[in-house]
C-alpha cells in the first residue's frame, strides 16, 4: 500500500494509514467498543495487523474500563485479547512507577493473556503480550548456541511465540528490549540479541532492522565521535541491505510500517546515505513516529533535520 505524499504536515498518529483503525480509535475514546470488535476479527488471520491494533487500541482504552464492559458483554477472541493487552499496559505503568498496585495488576495482566490464548490458541498476541512482563522478573533461560554473549533471558516464552508465528514482529521487538540496558540488559548482549534474529529472518524481513533499533538504543551522546558510529561498515553494510532487500517489500504491506521506515531513514541519514533516505521518506509519506528520533532530542525538529539533509520538504511554522 503506497503512503500519500507529503502535504507539509506530520501525522503522529500510530494509526497512520489504517483508516479502519484510526476511526476505531474514536469509537473507543467515545466508549463505544462495537467496531473494534469488526476490526480486530477481521485480522485472526493477520498476525501483524491484529498485534499493532490491538496495541494501539489498548493505548485509547487503557484509562477506562472499556474492555472490562466488552469482556461482560461478550467473551470473544477479540475482547479477551484487548482485555490482556490493557491489563499488561496497566501493569507495566504501575511497576515503572513503583506502584504500590503493581503486583495486583500483574496477576490480572497474566490472567489476562492466559485467558485470551486459551480462547484462540493459535493466535501469537496474547503471548506477545505475556512476554512484555518478562522484564519485571528478570526471566533467565539459557541462551541457545550461536551467541557471542549467551545471555539468559525469556527464551522459552520467546520461542513459544515463534511456534506460532515464527517472524512475529511485534515478539522480536519485545524481546529484543529486555536486553536493553534501561530494561537491565546490556549494550553488547542487545547487539549479540539483535543480530542473532536478524541473521535468521528472510533478507526481506523487517526483523532484519532489529541491529538498527538495538544501535539507537545503546546511543550515548557523550561518547566521543558518537553520532559517527552510523557511518562504520557493518552498520552501513547492515543499513544499506535493508535498503535493498526490505524497502521494496513495503509497497505490498497492508499499511505503512512507519516505525519500521523510520529506523530505516534514520539510519541512511546518519550513514550520510541521504539518496536512498530520500526513498525511505517517499514510503513513509506524511506518517511520523516518536521513535528513532525522541531518542535524539525533539521528535519533530530531528525529523525535520534529517528530511532537510536529503533536500524534502519540512513543516513551516505553527
Amino acid at each position: 500500500m503506497a503512503a500519500e505524499l507529503f502535504e507539509g504536515h506530520y501525522v503522529w498518529h500510530p494509526a497512520a494509514d489504517d483508516r479502519v483503525l484510526a476511526s476505531v480509535c474514536v469509537d473507543v475514546r467515545a466508549g463505544r467498543y462495537r467496531y473494534a470488535q469488526e476490526a480486530l476479527a477481521e485480522t485472526r488471520s493477520d498476525f501483524g495487523v491484529r498485534a499493532h491494533r490491538s496495541l494501539v487500541l489498548a493505548s485509547e482504552a487503557a484509562g477506562t474500563d472499556l474492555v472490562e464492559q466488552w469482556l461482560a458483554e461478550e467473551a470473544t477472541p477479540e475482547s479477551t485479547l484487548m482485555w490482556a493487552r490493557v491489563a499488561v499496559q496497566r501493569a507495566m505503568r504501575a511497576a515503572d512507577a513503583r506502584d504500590e498496585r503493581a503486583e495486583t495488576l500483574e496477576r490480572i495482566a497474566l490472567t489476562a493473556c492466559d485467558r485470551a490464548a486459551a480462547l484462540a490458541p493459535d493466535d501469537p498476541t496474547p503471548w506477545v503480550a505475556k512476554l512484555t512482563m518478562a522484564r519485571l522478573h528478570r526471566l533467565r533461560d539459557p541462551a541457545p548456541q550461536g551467541l557471542l554473549t549467551s545471555p539468559p533471558g525469556p527464551w522459552r516464552l520467546f520461542s513459544h511465540v515463534l511456534s506460532l508465528d515464527p517472524w512475529n514482529r511485534e515478539g522480536h521487538h519485545r524481546f529484543l528490549s529486555f536486553f536493553f540496558t534501561r530494561h537491565g540488559g546490556s549494550v553488547n548482549a542487545a547487539w549479540d540479541v539483535a543480530a542473532f534474529l536478524s541473521q535468521r529472518a528472510p533478507a526481506d524481513s523487517a526483523l532484519r532492522l532489529l541491529p538498527l533499533v538495538a544501535l539507537v538504543e545503546s546511543y550515548n551522546p557523550t561518547q566521543l565521535l558518537a553520532d559517527r558510529v552510523w557511518e562504520q561498515p557493518q552498520w552501513r553494510s547492515t543499513t544499506l541491505a535493508a535498503y535493498r532487500n526490505w524497502l521494496p517489500a513495503v509497497a505490498g504491506y497492508r499499511f505503512t510500517p512507519v516505525l519500521d521506515l523510520a529506523y530505516l531513514a534514520h539510519a541512511l541519514v546518519m550513514a550520510q546515505c541521504e539518496f536512498e533516505a530520500r526513498a525511505v521518506f517517499a514510503a513513509m509519506g506524511p506518517y511520523a513516529s516518536r521513535m528513532p528520533w525522541s531518542a535524539f532530542g525533539d521528535p519533530a525538529e530531528q525529523l525535520s533535520r534529517a528530511r532537510r539533509a536529503c533536500g524534502l520538504p519540512v513543516p513551516g511554522p505553527a
